[in-house]
């Protein structure tokens, strides 16, 4: 009782030790929209949480409801969000022909059509309907491709039908199983 008297103020009041800053003060991610999201890095498939205001990431972190990594992101995973927002990071496409000594920047419809163009010459250039003993093998030794890790199973499978059946490329490999 005595502490109490002690703490009063002259208008007979026990004073606030919370400052009204302090009362405001809220997390950034309140109010965010949060989605579910895979770590780009490695082939464990770390569980993450991306949030945004405004259509703009503020903050991204381990999602603690994942069975692979419960929350915790390595370091790679916990840098994401300042490889998303560094003002370094390149954002736009750059291309450098052949022998050229600088990059030039290129919208990203032309890059999509090189890349198309390129494809359909190389695999036109190297198709094989059959081999030297006359087998049937519709197939092309010229183009290979490597997928990423983090992609899922039914990425994998379009992947695979797209590259084999579809292109008859040979040499289909995935980041996960090297």
């Amino acid at each position: 009782m005595r502490v109490v008297q002690l703490l009063k103020t002259h208008a007979g009041r026990v004073p606030n030790p919370v400052s009204e800053a302090t009362r405001q003060a809220h997390a950034r991610i309140r109010g965010a929209d949060v989605a579910v999201s895979v770590c780009p890095y490695c082939a464990v498939g770390c569980s993450q949480l991306i949030y945004t205001k405004d259509g703009r990431i503020i903050d991204i972190e381990g999602n603690y409801e994942s069975p692979i990594n419960g929350g915790t992101l390595c370091p790679k995973g916990a840098a994401t969000f300042g490889l998303l927002t560094s003002p370094l990071r390149e954002t736009r496409v750059k291309y450098r022909a052949p022998y050229s000594d600088h990059w030039e920047e290129r919208s990203l419809d032309w890059v999509m059509e090189r890349i198309a163009q390129l494809v359909k010459q190389t695999r036109d250039a190297t198709y094989e309907e059959t081999d030297e003993h006359g087998v049937p093998v519709n197939r092309t030794l010229g183009i290979g491709h490597l997928g990423g890790a983090t992609l899922d199973n039914e990425e994998n499978y379009l992947i695979k039908k797209l590259w084999t059946a579809g292109l008859g490329i040979v040499a289909v490999e995935n980041q996960a199983r090297i």
